[in-house]
């Protein structure tokens, strides 16, 4: 599937774009039975050890909020992070050759937190702004269970906002919140499992607490432009920020003009974990 004319021009301007029905239901099936087994620890990994046997794998699920680089150590979600759909729209939203660094595996189970507002674009810099996520829905994603808010077009001046700590840990996780803008303006991204929603790396967006009775499983990962260098957790070279490339990349669309480099081994994945007991007070 590509996008229309008409989507494109709306992510422009708005700064994400819902694809309904974009992954099949094998497709939400097999990224489920790969969760599970990454939470079982059934990968070789030192920060997702196995759980007993007679752990249920509603248990296993339950012990994280999110599994950071599942794609370092499951080759299932190396060939998830290509989906052939995914990367269809990436090749016009983004360019023709598109590399992703980052796979993030959210579990949030029933009680756990959202993350503050904050911007992509932060965290991964990239030297043409071009960073972009596709955040897959393996549940239906609702308000009561944690769905994304966003503020449509805050992506469009290019500007990152400041951050600091935020005072509502029963909302949020432990990651600092953006300020200094008018959110009055921000909408829920309610939507179907197998949507896949793409977001601007720029884009000002958060999620609350999931105060449902079920999971709210998501598989975000960040794309952008394989043209542009990538200085992320990489040293500047010669003292240069501007030559600074991280290699630890996977190419989804077109050719890596970059291949001559080679690429390196991102290393182990890491979990993000929570426990709801921690906010309660007597």
């Amino acid at each position: 599937m590509e996008p229309s004319q008409a989507q494109i021009e709306s992510y422009r301007e708005q700064g994400f774009l819902v694809v309904e029905g974009l992954l099949g239901d094998e497709d939400i099936e097999a990224i489920r039975a790969d969760a599970v087994k990454l939470c079982r620890g059934e990968y070789k990994s030192d920060n997702l050890k196995p759980v007993p046997d007679g752990m249920s794998d509603e248990a296993a699920l339950s012990q994280y909020l999110c599994i950071h680089q599942p794609h370092r150590i499951s080759p299932f979600m190396s060939e998830a992070l290509a989906h052939r759909g995914v990367s269809r729209v990436l090749s016009r939203l983004v360019a023709p050759d598109v590399k992703c660094m980052q796979s993030m595996l959210f579990i949030k189970p029933p009680q756990f937190p959202g993350q503050a507002w904050h911007q992509d674009e932060v965290y991964i810099p990239t030297r043409d702004r071009s960073l972009t996520g596709a955040w897959y829905a393996l549940d239906d994603v609702t308000v009561e269970n944690g769905c994304m808010w966003v503020l449509p077009g805050s992506h469009r001046n290019g500007y990152l906002y400041p951050q600091r700590a935020h005072e509502r840990p029963e909302e949020f996780d432990f990651a600092q919140e953006s300020y200094g803008f008018d959110d009055s303006g921000e909408i829920p991204v309610v939507c179907r499992a197998g949507a896949v929603v793409f977001f601007n790396g720029y884009l000002l967006h958060r999620s609350r607490k999931n105060r449902s009775d079920r999971f709210r499983r998501v598989l975000v990962n960040h794309y952008m432009n394989a043209y542009s260098l990538l200085p992320w957790h990489r040293p500047p070279e010669d003292g240069k920020m501007a030559l600074a490339d991280y290699r630890g990349i996977l190419m989804v669309a077109g050719e890596d003009p970059y291949a001559w480099k080679g690429t390196v081994d991102g290393g182990d994945a890491h979990v993000r974990t929570f426990d709801p007991a921690a906010l309660e007070t007597d």
